[in-house]
């Protein structure tokens, strides 16, 4: 009785524990924005963009061949949900900006054009959802009123 059990652990425990990770989707969880300012970052004048284009795009490691691909498209409040199946843990993944129906700012920011997700059960995290760095485009004109909104991001050694 105690070789079945010692068995049942090294061998049908694994197995449970790697089809887990195999079958289960992944969500993508991220946001897009427009850069109002252009500043290169969010600011407090940052709207979300609703209706933007995102694609989860997975390399392989060596070759950069594309072996996967999905696409999704934003919320009324800039965020995205997209589901990935399959473990991708030998693949580099990345989200990308595809496109904006704002005219006025569909221009992707170089830097924040991309954001990399680890799709892989086998990392140590037990949640299914991955959070991808927000991403955004550029406003083809900075708006009125940024100069004093960018005042508060301003480093200065006027109080010392």
């Amino acid at each position: 009785m105690d070789r079945m059990l010692v068995m049942f652990a090294l061998c049908v425990l694994p197995a449970l524990v790697t089809a887990r990770h195999v079958g289960n989707p992944f969500t993508v969880k991220g946001r897009v924005y427009c850069d109002t300012c252009r500043a290169g970052f969010e600011t407090d004048a940052t709207p979300g963009i609703p209706g933007a284009r995102v694609r989860i795009e997975c390399k392989d490691r060596d070759t950069l061949q594309l072996k996967y691909n999905i696409e999704g498209v934003t919320d009324s409040t800039g965020a995205y949900n997209i589901v990935a199946t399959g473990d991708r843990g030998d693949d580099i993944c990345d989200v990308v900006l595809v496109s904006s129906p704002q005219s006025d700012c569909a221009e992707a920011d170089p830097g924040r054009d991309r954001a990399r997700v680890v799709l892989t059960g086998y990392n140590g995290l037990v949640s299914g959802t991955r959070f991808a760095n927000a991403m955004g485009f550029l406003r083809t004109e900075p708006m009125s009123g940024c100069t004093e909104i960018l005042q508060k991001y301003k480093e200065t050694d006027d109080d010392a």
